[in-house]
């Protein structure tokens, strides 16, 4: 009888083992048969927040932050200008039947309202003059054969993921200085194509944007 019961145990320790593999010790696959990272026991406390990574395994830099309300010029209440941290007298435009560009002369709309959605993410409202008439808002534009993504005005649409722009402090800035980002996309400048937007990988951004407050935000209608 003893011996027998010492065979249950030892089948039980088994059986325990493989339902162990199978749950928590045997690595899980993708589609393209690389071994997935194994399951982590829970760790006590909270877990901060991490940015799932885009294709191709380009990471956020930095990664996504809470900003709506930290600052008024993010509170969705005031209007902006925005200037290129680095430009020589010229900010940002959204040129007419156009795209989104520097300036130095008063061409386009150049006032702007980021309007929070949560998240750390935006709308970015553009407005003539002292914000007169309805917005439009920024929206990415993929031009296709290769060419660099853009900034162009559409309708506002608040669940378009063109249009869900984010915001977060540009590491070691200045007061108001941010970094501005679409889908792991960054907002930058570029010698040869003016502002684009580009998936930056392991780089750091290379272009950051001051945000002047200019006043209230118009009425909303």
């Amino acid at each position: 009888m003893a011996f027998g019961r010492w065979l249950a145990g030892a089948g039980l320790v088994v059986l325990t083992g493989a339902v162990v593999g199978v749950y928590g010790g045997s690595p899980a696959f993708g589609g393209e048969g690389r071994a997935a990272v194994p399951v982590v026991e829970p760790q006590s406390g909270p877990v901060p927040a991490t940015e799932a990574q885009p294709p191709g395994g380009a990471r956020a830099v930095p990664a996504r932050q809470e900003t709506a309300g930290a600052e008024p010029v993010l509170s969705g209440k005031r209007r902006v200008t925005i200037v290129r941290v680095g430009a020589f007298e010229s900010g940002l435009a959204l040129l007419d039947g156009g795209r989104l560009a520097e300036v130095d002369d008063d061409r386009g709309r150049q006032v702007f309202v980021p309007t929070p959605l949560g998240s750390g993410e935006f709308l970015i409202k553009a407005y003539y003059g002292g914000g007169t008439g309805q917005p439009v808002c920024w929206q990415v534009r993929n031009p296709g054969n290769s060419r660099p993504l853009f900034v162009r005005g559409a309708a506002c649409r608040a669940g378009d993921p063109a249009q869900r722009f984010v915001i977060a402090p540009a590491p070691a800035g200045g007061p108001r200085e941010y970094l501005i980002s679409n889908r792991w996309a960054y907002l930058r400048d570029s010698a040869r194509s003016g502002l684009i937007l580009e998936e930056l990988g392991d780089a750091p951004p290379v272009s950051s944007f001051r945000f002047n407050d200019t006043g209230p935000a118009p009425r909303r209608k």
